[in-house]
């Protein structure tokens, strides 16, 4: 389910050519389950309608008419005490101001100063603004009180200059309001998680690797629900068409023995490693420097075994007291239980999720998974046919009872 569900977001929108982005994040929050009701400022409707929102929301859209009507004296109450967050995309440099001071002579700032819920802001304005002393000192103010901020970007502005003061797209202010409302309610919320994905490449020569198929998707997919469940997230991934979800720190590796060296760093302080990397189990022994010519006849290439990640972690954890979860992934092609049940033992593993890869829709480079999981106590767990997602949901909800 998403985090949006049920959530009530207040959605505020300036006086800034960006509100037409506006419209399609309050589409994308509504289509996530969110119910979104809109505020106006007065220059806002000088750019966009109100009825845009309401009709991509399918509910109300204030405006400063609202502020005067019978029930001003609790409107701004009323949006600002019930909402679970407050958005203000695009947030132009005035109301910015307006905010770090206090000053509440619209719906919107008057709602905004009422909030008892987290704010996120999505700056937008022309070249040189918001680099002004002044802004970022109203930047910093609002930084202090708990405010968060996306953006600006940079890129071509309204005013045909190129600098700073392009609102964040939707999708990234999206992200970021997952990782809010995720570390406000989320059930990990205070918890650090080191999140593998991905396959390896084991180098041959300066061209050739070997690697596998695997395309990172269940690693993604966790690190995306361990953000909505509020933790702090660390990513290692082999790089990957997938974009990382907005709010994960994110390590790049290629090679068994960086992602060695990076999880072996990363865990020193974090709560639980869920492994979802499918790397090498062999690699070269010897890397040839220069490109494998054909001419030279077929190479006789000697493995050798690669680094075991999961091994260096159970020798490690005695030292570690704050990594109280380990959590292994089986891909198997045959004898899936017996061989998920060995590396459990052996990788001194807190659970195991177990898969079939031969089977299509289970398998790599696919939306859904079927997996196993199994405990150290003989307990298993069988887990129907879901999107990854939902698969990245149960074992973390695993995770968080042990954390619990």
């Amino acid at each position: 389910m998403s985090i949006f569900a049920g959530k009530r977001i207040i959605l505020g929108i300036t006086g800034s050519i960006a509100a037409y982005k506006g419209a399609d994040l309050a589409s994308k929050l509504a289509q996530a389950g969110a119910q979104v009701e809109t505020v106006f400022s007065p220059g806002a409707e000088k750019f966009i309608a109100p009825l845009t929102f309401q009709s991509v929301t399918g509910r109300k859209a204030f405006t400063d008419a609202e502020l005067w009507g019978g029930e001003a004296h609790v409107l701004h109450v009323g949006l600002g005490h019930a909402a679970d967050m407050l958005i203000i995309a695009p947030c132009t440099a005035n109301t910015l101001a307006k905010m770090a001071h206090g000053q509440a002579d619209n719906l919107l700032t008057v709602t905004a100063l009422a909030a008892e819920c987290p704010i996120l802001i999505a700056p937008a304005m022309d070249g040189g603004m918001f680099a002004h002393p002044a802004t970022q000192e109203n930047v910093r103010i609002l930084t202090g009180r708990g405010v968060t901020f996306v953006g600006p970007a940079p890129g071509h502005l309204a005013s045909g200059l190129v600098g700073v003061g392009r609102m964040s797209e939707p999708l990234e202010i999206l992200g970021v309001a997952r990782a809010v409302l995720g570390r406000k309610l989320g059930r990990l919320r205070g918890r650090r998680l080191v999140i593998t994905a991905g396959g390896s490449q084991e180098p041959i020569d300066p061209v050739r690797v070997i690697t596998n198929r695997s395309s990172g998707r269940q690693g993604y997919a966790l690190a995306q629900v361990a953000l909505d469940m509020g933790a702090h997230v660390t990513l290692i991934s082999h790089p990957t068409a997938l974009t990382p979800p907005v709010g994960a720190e994110v390590v790049r590796v290629d090679t068994v023995q960086q992602m060695l060296e990076a999880v072996s760093g990363a865990i020193k302080d974090a709560d639980g490693l869920v492994m979802a990397a499918a790397v090498a189990d062999f690699r070269v022994k010897t890397v040839a420097g220069d490109k494998i010519k054909k001419r030279d006849g077929i190479p006789q290439i000697e493995l050798e075994a690669a680094p075991d990640v999961l091994a260096a972690v159970a020798n490690q954890r005695s030292g570690l007291p704050r990594l109280k979860v380990v959590v292994g992934f089986a891909a198997e092609s045959r004898d899936l239980l017996e061989n998920a049940k060995s590396k459990l033992i052996s990788k001194k593993l807190d659970f195991i999720a177990a898969n079939d890869i031969s089977a299509g829709d289970a398998g790599f480079a696919v939306e859904t998974n079927r997996i196993t999981l199994l405990y150290p106590d003989g307990r298993s767990e069988s887990l129907p046919l879901m999107d990854k997602g939902a698969a990245a949901q149960h074992i973390l909800n695993r995770v968080a009872e042990i954390l619990e």
